[in-house]
């Protein structure tokens, strides 16, 4: 992909800064996989919007992954709208993709506006209030596309403050050769926490704790599988039940990079989940003791829609429940409790291959609330 021409910059007072006195058709939150396939398909619509970004540069999430997740690693990049993902397999993700996203954003001309950290959304009559600090944007509808990466989850465990060595999550993964020479207890059963395993076990001793046994997968994954993973994801998600996963539901398989591991034991389980921590380790309830050095907490994330709480779209069930646009059997997308609202980079399309197909039926269903609504 081709960079011709730079993107609009904002200007105070310009349409991509704060707009007190005009109201926009749309306003998307973040700009990961989902949030620029929205803006793209808004954009095809003739639908004025801005999309506000809290990352200092292009890239979503993928800037923030640690330096040795190559492109090889990952479960793959989908393709955004109108363009072809970069392969580039032995080079750093966090710079591929970064730089992937950046061309998109220029090449098409997105009104991304950053660094903007949305504090929270309310509803002022017939509009939606995005509210930043100081700076106010006001809308018809909103596409709130933020992911889960700013969310890491760490469970509570009995003596988790009293540990006194180095606790990490996901997010602040730093590689393999940090970890070199001590003892580490991965926890989780996704994928982050096999590749973690792969990359550790070889240069130092890892041990692996999951509260349920992990889903391996020993089949071909096709399409059929793929299409089933998320409409069981999905089907949480019309039901406004918290979303699931979309690894619990497609199952674990172990790479060539994981094989060494595999060979050296590492993916042996110490059944069942650990009691309670103590300073130097772990202990179980039978009174077994494992002296580590650092727990890894590859524990996944939450979505990220605390901004959006004064908005009240959860349900007693304690997600957010959505439903497709009208005349589609898959690709819920729409709040139920608030038809102007949609939420891309939230359960089944979390993935980055759903991710734009996902803004795709956001930027429908924008169009049809805003036909609606003149008409």
């Amino acid at each position: 992909m081709k960079v011709h021409e730079a993107a609009p910059e904002a200007a105070p007072g310009s349409a991509l800064d704060s707009t007190l006195d005009s109201v926009l058709d749309s306003v998307v939150i973040g700009a990961g996989q989902a949030g620029l396939a929205a803006s793209y398909f808004l954009r095809q619509r003739g639908i004025d919007h801005l999309v506000l970004d809290a990352n200092p540069g292009p890239g979503g999430a993928w800037q923030h992954r640690w330096a040795s997740l190559s492109m090889g690693d990952v479960h793959g990049v989908a393709d955004l709208p109108a363009s072809t993902a970069p392969d580039g397999r032995d080079l750093a993700a966090n710079l591929v993709v970064p730089d992937y996203f950046d061309g998109y954003e220029r090449w098409h001309h997105l009104p991304v506006v950053r660094p903007v950290r949305v504090d929270r959304v309310e509803s002022e009559g017939e509009l939606l209030v995005v509210r930043a600090g100081d700076r106010v944007w006001r809308a018809r509808t909103l596409v709130n596309a933020t992911g889960t990466w700013t969310r890491p989850f760490v469970p509570h465990y009995p003596g988790i403050a009293s540990f006194a060595g180095e606790q990490l999550h996901t997010a602040g993964y730093p590689g393999a050769e940090h970890f070199r020479g001590k003892r580490v207890l991965v926890v989780g059963g996704g994928a982050s926490a096999v590749q973690f395993i792969g990359e550790l076990a070889p240069v130092t001793d890892t041990l692996w704790v999951t509260r349920r046994p992990p889903v391996w997968r020993d089949d071909d994954f096709d399409s059929a599988a793929g299409l089933a993973a998320v409409t069981a994801v999905e089907e949480r998600v019309r039901q406004g039940l918290p979303p699931a996963s979309v690894v619990s539901a497609t199952g674990l398989a172990l790479r060539p990079q994981e094989q060494e591991a595999a060979r050296l034991g590492a993916y042996e389980r110490r059944l069942p989940m650990f009691e309670r921590i103590e300073p130097d380790g772990v202990r179980w309830a039978d009174g077994r003791f494992e002296p580590v050095d650092v727990i890894l907490w590859a524990t996944g994330f939450r979505p990220a829609v605390e901004h959006l709480a004064p908005l009240g779209l959860r349900s007693p069930q304690g997600g957010i429940a959505l439903v497709p646009v009208p005349g589609n059997v898959q690709g819920a997308t729409t709040a139920v409790s608030d038809p102007r609202v949609q939420l891309v980079g939230y359960g089944p399309s979390a993935s980055t291959v759903g991710a734009s197909r996902a803004g795709r039926r956001a930027a429908l269903a924008v169009s049809r609330h805003l036909a609606a609504r003149a008409a």
